[in-house]
């Protein structure tokens, strides 16, 4: 394992594709937080990774839809770490219904958390990723490129689409600093929210697996190596893109 002095912070980092995010950044050595809503769980699996890689990691809650509990964040981790070197936000969810049917607390509740959450991140450690030429990736989706089926979540593809062009504005505007910000465009990902969707309607996963040249789901594993590429000096010429994890699904459409 290579050591590192660098630090991580990774939102929705207790569960699905930021979990294993997490777990690929304490491999290589580097301090990790778990930030995610609920406390328990960040706390948890930082102690997971703690015991796992031998790393120092922190789990602490934050609502990334509220600004101010970003800001704690910020001021947590500079507490506990000192500095930050890398960001990725992988908190994010999604509500499905009919277009003509989704319900104006659905739609608000996703962009809040898929969108404003994305860009409160970015904005509140903007400062200590200058100071250390830092990195920053954010998780979209193959909604953004392709309208999904059979599920419709219109509020989901929006926001997803919505990260590109904020990942996009941001790569630019903040390369004069050294920081580089890509995305990810994950395919369908065999996370626990795929797994309860394959348990009640594994017609549906069919459906995704006949769309994926691969006929495969993705694993959280593939999307966390892909980050940790773009966070890394590997990718140093690479800014303000998205890459798309798919297995072949939106060259496909």
């Amino acid at each position: 394992m290579t050591q590192t002095s660098n630090v991580a912070v990774i939102t929705g980092g207790a569960g699905g594709i930021g979990r294993a995010v997490a777990r690929r950044f304490a491999e290589t050595g580097a301090r990790v937080v778990v930030a995610d809503l609920r406390r328990e769980e960040a706390v948890e699996r930082a102690t997971e990774l703690s015991r796992a890689t031998q790393t120092e990691t922190m789990g602490i809650a934050t609502d990334v839809t509220d600004s101010a509990d970003v800001r704690r964040l910020v001021a947590r981790t500079l507490e506990r770490f000192g500095r930050v070197d890398h960001v990725v936000n992988c908190a994010g969810t999604s509500l499905n219904s009919p277009t003509v049917e989704h319900p104006d607390r659905d739609w608000s509740f996703v962009l809040d958390l898929n969108l404003s959450g994305t860009f409160y991140v970015c904005r509140e450690f903007a400062q200590e990723l200058f100071a250390t030429r830092g990195t920053i990736v954010n998780i979209s989706s193959i909604a953004a490129f392709a309208a999904t089926r059979p599920e419709i979540h219109v509020g989901y593809d929006a926001t997803k689409a919505g990260i590109i062009g904020l990942t996009r504005t941001l790569g630019v505007e903040w390369a004069k600093y050294g920081v580089r910000v890509n995305a990810v465009a994950p395919g369908y990902t065999n996370t626990e929210l795929l797994q309860t969707v394959g348990s009640d309607s594994p017609e549906t996963v069919e459906a995704w697996l006949s769309q994926t040249p691969q006929a495969r789901l993705m694993e959280p594993e593939d999307i966390a190596n892909v980050v940790h590429f773009l966070s890394s000096p590997a990718a140093a010429a690479i800014t303000a893109q998205t890459i798309l994890a798919d297995g072949g699904y939106s060259a496909a459409k």
